[in-house]
């Protein structure tokens, strides 16, 4: 079976931002238990922000994180696409190496995450924006 649930978030400043619980929660009050073994799949409505499992214990990782993609797509460079200011290319670029989608298992009637792995969203725009993420269960 294929059930489907939409997840709004608030906004979030620039940088990675551990959204597991808000995630379980969204499934909670939507499903109720979450079958015992299955596959959540998690999409992003946007194309400046992605989705990630990362690091979700020491928030440096985070940081650093941030910092890494803002030398791997920089607000200085000559971008032809600037209608929207100067972090809106370096944006999207980010958000295609990072990706709009991903998969977790279920297994036992929960997410199966590493012991140090979280869901994370991956905001890339200064000006905080509420974000959409699809939230599709398979069982």
């Amino acid at each position: 079976m294929i059930q489907q649930c939409d997840l709004l978030l608030p906004s979030f400043s620039k940088g990675f931002h551990l959204i597991t619980r808000k995630v379980e929660k969204c499934l909670q009050d939507s499903f109720g238990a979450l079958p015992e073994t299955g596959l959540l799949n998690l999409f992003i409505l946007h194309t400046s922000a992605g989705l990630a499992v990362s690091e979700n214990a020491d928030p440096a990782v985070r940081t650093d994180l941030n910092a890494a993609f803002d030398r791997i797509a920089p607000e200085s460079s000559a971008y032809i696409h600037a209608d929207e200011g100067p972090d809106d290319m370096p944006a999207h670029v980010k958000a295609v190496v990072v990706g709009s989608t991903v998969t977790v298992p279920i297994t036992g009637g929960r997410l199966r995450l590493g012991t140090w792995q979280g869901l994370s969203l991956c905001e890339f725009r200064a000006q905080p924006q509420k974000r959409k993420i699809v939230l599709t269960l398979h069982s």
